[in-house]
């Protein structure tokens, strides 16, 4: 199983990962925000929803994805861009969209302001 961690980390912790990964540091699958508010702004919860269903599930067409989910095809391509642009899901050479993971692991601190 393939779980990635999603969460918040700063540029400076991204970049120490990244090194460590080059220097043959196994780091495992990140998707990293710089705060909070970027997270939540990019992965709502219909695309938490979204993810959740392409888990584990393999490369899929946008209109399999919102059949999957009972959902219209056009709000699903918009949602699916968002995330593309994020790099939070990619798309293969024939144009299908692939969450390349099995599950995933939600990793932050809110603190006071």
């Amino acid at each position: 199983m393939t779980t990635v961690t999603i969460g918040i980390a700063s540029p400076d912790a991204t970049k120490t990962r990244v090194r460590r990964a080059f220097d043959g540091k196994p780091q495992g699958a990140h998707i990293s925000f710089p705060s909070v508010e970027l997270l939540w702004k990019v992965i709502t919860p219909r695309r938490w929803e979204m993810l959740r269903a392409m888990a584990g599930s393999g490369p899929m067409a946008i209109r399999a994805i919102a059949r999957r989910m009972n959902r219209d095809v056009k709000t699903v391509h918009g949602d699916i861009h968002a995330l593309l642009g994020a790099g939070v899901v990619d798309r293969t050479e024939d144009g299908l969209v692939v969450f390349p993971y099995d599950a995933v692991h939600v990793d932050f601190v809110l603190r006071a302001a």
